[in-house]
């Protein structure tokens, strides 16, 4: 075989993995808005072939096996419905999107970290309802003090958000790529115009 054409063969299949397919549940709303429910064109051609999700929409480009060819899917539904997490997870991520990925303490956004509430070093314990995301100013500012004695006070108080708040909570930060065949299955619930 050419050197030349298994290079090429190899090259050939990347162009395809900006085909992205948005998963829904079987209830046909995404897995999740935030990270949008995705997966590679490879997946969900695969999934198909198997019978476990029906496909809603295709993009106009096609793949080929020696015995076939399918267009790729833009949007599957999950043939089983898959029950959403009912416990968040604590991690940095879902703690940043409680937060709208802004400071607590100023409301900038960008360059965040987290910062204990109540000081580790005066008992306070890593957890929900004392960790808030700040920027690294305000965070050098507070320190080990409490916020009265920083001079510093909080935009909203720390909780446990419900599963469904922070799901909520992503669609307010849509990903910087839409395709068209998506938008009606992102958004079926925003309110219509009148």
């Amino acid at each position: 075989m050419d050197a030349d054409f298994r290079t090429e063969f190899v090259r050939e299949p990347g162009a395809l993995k900006d085909h992205p397919a948005l998963v829904l549940n079987a209830d046909y709303r995404p897995l999740s808005y935030y990270p949008l429910s995705l997966w590679s064109w490879q997946d969900a051609v695969k999934a198909a072939y198997l019978d476990r999700v029906d496909i809603v929409a295709e993009y106009d480009t096609r793949v080929h096996s020696p015995s076939m060819q399918i267009r790729i899917p833009s949007v599957i539904v999950l043939k089983d419905y898959v029950k959403p997490q009912r416990k968040v997870a604590f991690t940095r991520f879902n703690l940043f999107l409680r937060d709208e990925f802004c400071c607590q303490y100023c409301g900038t956004r960008g360059d965040l970290t987290f910062d204990h509430v109540v000081p580790r070093a005066s008992g306070g314990i890593t957890s929900w309802e004392n960790v808030v995301a700040a920027c690294s100013r305000c965070n050098l500012r507070k320190g080990a003090k409490s916020l009265s004695r920083a001079g510093m006070s909080l935009r909203k108080p720390p909780r446990a958000p419900a599963a469904e708040q922070l799901r909520n909570q992503g669609r307010k930060f849509p990903p910087h790529y839409l395709h068209d065949s998506w938008v009606d299955f992102l958004y079926w619930d925003a309110e219509l115009d009148a």
